[in-house]
């Protein structure tokens, strides 16, 4: 077992421990929030729930939880859907590698456990895209283990009853909040004290506008006791993502259909329709340029985003001279930003990436997964048409 004094971490003795839990749990007792997963044991509906809820806001995972169940109703229907479709019902949460790891993981299942989840804290973490902290919220949720699920919301509360003095950015730290779990996590009722921790984290102890006075175990709290809720926890500023530059050449055609190609690479949005983008080193200096002002400007490439077009796909566009805002989108590591060029075309012959591409009416747009870019591209060019006639 680790050794919390090293870390300057004094854990209480067991009847503190025991008024704590009884304190925690009765507050979650009354103030639970109805929530669709938590209204079942089912683990493969707490597993959809917990992937969801990373990195995402309770209130937008509701809708997408109900969908994905409608869809997918078992672990086999996961296991074999399209990808296609796999990708639609995820379309708008981000972080798309989790849901095909998802899919992974249901196939694991089918074939490793005959179809049947897991009951196991080990065999639940051996599944692919399950951590420690989604292994312990279905153990203890699902089947009553008495495994701790730490995540950022637990982290700060716990930070905040022991003054604990380490970043809880930093992933080897996590080894101590753990710790601390094992010794806390009530045995009779895991899950609930999981879930407590989590709601206490997300709401009355938020990482903005917290409201200390209202927690129901402020008097087991070092840092509201003494005055330091502001010191903790402790997290080193994240680094600013990297600024990316694209063109999105938005095409369309004499049947009012637009050109969107397939993303198959290994990279970002893998899987996804787009218009096509053409990534530069930089923009020419200033606001959004006129067509022929970039065309003009070329710095960072030896041929316009629209020459570049035309050749990789042979055709000869009538480009109009509009001009459209600047999109930006931000990943965890990278900052897009993305300006439209729109042109028109009588016809398309054929070119060698047929089979990733197809011609849209935008009624059909429904149908296909779009990533948030593409539709942030979508609304821009709608708006700027409306405004340019």
């Amino acid at each position: 077992m680790l050794d919390l004094k090293k870390y300057g971490i004094e854990m209480w003795e067991d009847e503190k421990i025991a008024s704590f839990r009884q304190k925690l749990l009765a507050w979650y007792d009354e103030n639970k929030r109805d929530l669709p997963w938590r209204r079942s044991s089912n683990p493969y509906h707490i597993w959809i729930s917990e992937i969801m809820l990373q990195q995402t806001r309770v209130d937008t995972v509701i809708p997408y939880y109900e969908r994905f169940i409608d869809w997918f109703p078992t672990i086999k229907d996961l296991a074999t859907a399209p990808e296609e479709r796999l990708i639609k019902a995820w379309e708008g949460l981000g972080y798309y590698s989790r849901v095909r790891n998802m899919q992974q993981a249901a196939q694991q299942i089918m074939t490793d456990f005959s179809g049947e989840f897991p009951h196991t804290y080990e065999e639940i973490s051996s599944l692919k895209g399950i951590g420690p902290y989604t292994a312990g919220a279905i153990a203890s949720i699902a089947f009553g283990l008495p495994e701790p699920a730490v995540d950022g919301n637990v982290m700060r509360v716990l930070s905040r009853l022991f003054e604990v003095n380490l970043d809880i950015g930093v992933p080897a730290n996590r080894k101590v909040f753990q710790a601390m779990m094992e010794i806390l996590i009530d045995p009779q009722r895991p899950g609930d004290f999981n879930q407590a921790l989590m709601d206490l984290g997300s709401d009355i102890e938020a990482p903005i506008n917290p409201r200390p006075d209202d927690s129901p175990v402020r008097e087991f709290s070092a840092a509201y006791l003494h005055g330091t809720m502001d010191s903790y926890p402790i997290k080193a500023p994240k680094k600013k993502p990297v600024p990316v530059y694209l063109y999105g050449l938005i095409i369309q055609n004499n049947q009012g259909e637009f050109l969107l190609e397939k993303n198959e690479t290994s990279s970002l949005l893998s899987g996804f329709w787009h218009f096509p983008l053409i990534e530069v080193e930089e923009f020419p200096d200033g606001e959004q340029l006129s067509l022929f002002e970039v065309a003009e400007n070329q710095v960072a490439f030896e041929l316009s985003p629209q020459e570049s077009f035309e050749q990789d796909y042979d055709v000869v566009v009538n480009w109009q001279e509009q001009a459209f805002p600047t999109i930006q989108h931000v990943f965890s590591h990278r900052k897009w930003q993305i300006r439209l060029l729109y042109g028109r075309v009588a016809n398309m012959t054929k070119n060698q990436k047929e089979e990733q591409v197809l011609w849209l009416h935008p009624d059909d747009f429904t149908d296909y997964p779009f990533a948030k870019p593409q539709q942030k591209m979508w609304q821009a060019f709608q708006e700027g048409k409306l405004k340019g006639n």
